[in-house]
Order: structure tokens, then sequence, then C-alpha cells
């Protein structure tokens, strides 16, 4: 519980202050840097995207909006809430719209580092949200932060808080960072073997041409502004519907074309593998788990019955076969990437001749797969959890309950 905390406005004991609403015109390339909402990250400052202004300027109309050292910066268009302390390798650096320093008045009253921390705590993000305005995009300002109360214990508690946050917060950032490489690993194991894999084939391997693997098709779209093509009969995929979360499943609910829309596109049997073939995604490959119809920017195998329909699924992912596809799609436009029907269906891949090799493999793939789905999910799981656990512990300090 709170005992001997004192509850005051904001204005009362701090100075906060709004950049000057520099125009995109005044902007130069090399210059004084200036702050903006996408330079303030969680706790840091990253000036490799910020804009400039001539250092003229400074001194004739914006002496006062410089940035200072220990200054906290607090975003207040977008992402509302996000918040770093300027240290001295930061400047020099300028103030500008949508991002607010704060300072405390009195450092024996309110400790500087204590009022990071405070500003950053889920309760005072909320009441800075709760007086936004904006529709598309939510903003406040110093008028709305002046409505604002703050409460704080005595300074040798505030440093007590600080303390506590300072080591919490290190530890919970080594948990994330090893977190994330586990992800990341987790990741690599699989997509290691699936390499290693199709880089070392065996003896009783061969090549053959796709459209010697089975029927390739490319598909189409039926008139969009014949409303009765559309509907629930069958999936109509798109680019956007492959590979949907990154392991070749494919959308089937995002869009569908009516029975008679069906018989204007091509069907695509279950077990078809679909690989998109036009734009910044060609190569992304997704495996069929039932009947579709897709569109035109799609080329489709559907393998013949002496081979395994996963295993060229598998084949075609490997970078090996990938780089085929990059190679013919980027020498047709050098704009926009392209491999036509002809083309790819007249790239060779790899297997092993034996279907049942073929089908051994890919159960060592799809094994490796789920166990690396199931790490993922819980690492991904673990992210959010310390996240929660920042929330939790700042909920805490500002409460009285550190």
């Amino acid at each position: 519980m709170k005992t001997n905390w004192q509850t005051k406005k904001l204005s009362d004991v701090c100075f906060f202050q709004e950049g000057p609403g520099i125009r995109k015109y005044e902007y130069k390339k090399n210059g004084y840097p200036i702050i903006n909402v996408r330079c303030v990250k969680d706790g840091y400052i990253d000036l490799s995207n910020a804009q400039a202004v001539d250092p003229k300027f400074i001194k004739e109309k914006w002496t006062h909006f410089q940035v200072e050292e220990g200054d906290i910066l607090f975003t207040t268009s977008g992402t509302i809430g996000r918040t770093a302390m300027a240290t001295k390798d930061d400047l020099p650096l300028l103030m500008n719209t949508s991002v607010v320093r704060f300072k405390s008045l009195n450092e024996k009253e309110l400790d500087r580092y204590f009022l990071a921390w405070l500003l950053r705590s889920p309760k005072f993000i909320e009441e800075v949200k709760s007086y936004s305005s904006g529709t598309a995009q939510k903003n406040v300002g110093p008028t709305h932060l002046k409505l604002i109360s703050i409460s704080y214990p005595p300074i040798s508690e505030q440093k007590r808080i600080v303390k506590i946050l300072d080591e919490a917060f290190e530890k919970i950032k080594t948990a994330k960072e090893n977190t994330e490489k586990n992800l990341q690993n987790s990741k690599e194991l699989f997509e290691s073997y699936l390499q290693n894999v199709f880089t070392n084939p065996g003896k009783d391997w061969e090549k053959k041409k796709l459209k010697e693997i089975g029927l390739t098709q490319t598909g189409t779209t039926p008139k969009t502004a014949e409303k009765k093509n559309y509907g629930n009969f069958i999936p109509f995929i798109k680019p956007a519907d492959v590979n949907f979360s990154g392991v070749g499943d494919i959308r089937y609910d995002n869009e569908g074309l009516s029975e008679i829309g069906f018989k204007k596109g091509r069907k695509m049997v279950r077990g078809s593998i679909l690989m998109v073939c036009i734009g910044a995604t060609i190569g992304k490959v997704g495996f069929a788990e039932q009947e579709v119809s897709c569109n035109q920017q799609i080329n489709s195998l559907t393998v013949e019955k002496d081979f395994e329909p996963k295993f060229f699924y598998y084949a075609m992912v490997s970078n090996q076969f990938q780089n085929k596809v990059l190679l013919e799609g980027k020498g047709a436009q050098a704009t926009l990437p392209i491999i036509n029907k002809t083309k790819w269906e007249n790239l060779e891949i790899q297997y092993p001749v034996s279907k049942r090799d073929q089908i051994s493999i890919v159960k060592k793939l799809d094994s490796l797969s789920e166990q690396t789905k199931k790490l993922e999910e819980i690492y991904k799981q673990k992210l959010a959890d310390l996240e929660e656990l920042k929330k939790s512990i700042l909920n805490k300090a500002f409460s009285g309950g550190l």
C-alpha cells in the first residue's frame, strides 16, 4: 500500500514541452537532427532515420527546443507512450511535434529516473491515451498532460524503487534476448535440416522437369464485376493466402468462388503444390490440404500417383529450387520479378527414385517441422509472458506494491 505518497499535478512538478512543428520543406539531408516518433524506441533513441534542419535555424527560431542530456522523451502520436532518456551521445537534438520532453523541476523532490519509470507505467500511459483525439491516428499534447496528476513517495523510496526496476528489467531484457535467440535457433534447426536434404542428394536421386512430375497449371480469375462468380463453393487462393504463416499453410477462408465462378476457373486438387510466380513474394510455396482454385499469379503442380506430393512441396521450398525460380524471375523483368508457366514447368527438380524414400524424408521433415512449431509457440508465449511481467512490475511499483 502507498504510505507517505503525495499527489500533484504533473505540471507542478515537471517541465514538459512539445516541439515547434517543423515543416517538411525545412528539412535538410545533413544538418541538426530532429527527434520524431520513429526515433524513440523502447528505452533508447535511434537516429538512423532522423530528419535534420539547417543549424542556422536553431539560433534564429528554435533555441528553446533543443533536447538536453537527461530529458525524458515521450511519444504522443501514433504509438503513444514510448519513452527514452536522452544521453550525451544522442545530442545535439531538436524537438519536433509528436514527442514531448519531460524533466523534473526539483530533483530533490522528484527523481528523474523515477519519473522516467513512471512515464512508462501502464496506468500513466492509459490515462494519457484517455485524453487522445483523432481517428486514424491518436494524438495528445501538453494541454492534455496538464490535466494529469501523478503520485510519488519520498525521494529515498523513489531511489529504492528505481534500483529494483533497473535490476528487474535488466534481467527481463536478458531473458527476452535469450528467448529470442532460442526462437531463432529453433527455426534455423529445421531450415538447416531441410537444406541439407536437398544439397546432399543420394546416389539414387534423379532430376526431371516439373511438367514430367505431374500436371502443371496457372490459375485464372473469373470476372470480378460479375458478382455471381464469387461465393463459398471453393476457396479462391491469391498470393497473400499462400504460406500464410510461414509453414506452407494456405488461408482458405479469405475469398471463394461460387459454383458458376468455379466453372470459369481451374481446379487444384488436394495435395497440389502452389507457388507464387510474380511480384515481391515470387517463390512462396503452399501445400493444398483441400481442393482449391487460384488466380493467375499462382502456378500449381499436381504430382502423378507414383510420387509423394509433400516431398515435392519441400523440394520446391529448398534453396536449390528457389534460386532457379528467382534467377528466371528476375531475368525476365527487372522491375517486377515474374516467371511464366512455360519457364516454370521446365525447371528441373531432383528427388529419390523410390517413393518409399520420398515418404521417409517427408515423415522426418514433418516431424521436425511439428517439433519446431511447438518450440516456437513455447518461446512466443514466453516473450508474451515477459511483456506482461514488465507491466505487472510497473503497476506494483506505482501502486506502492514493491
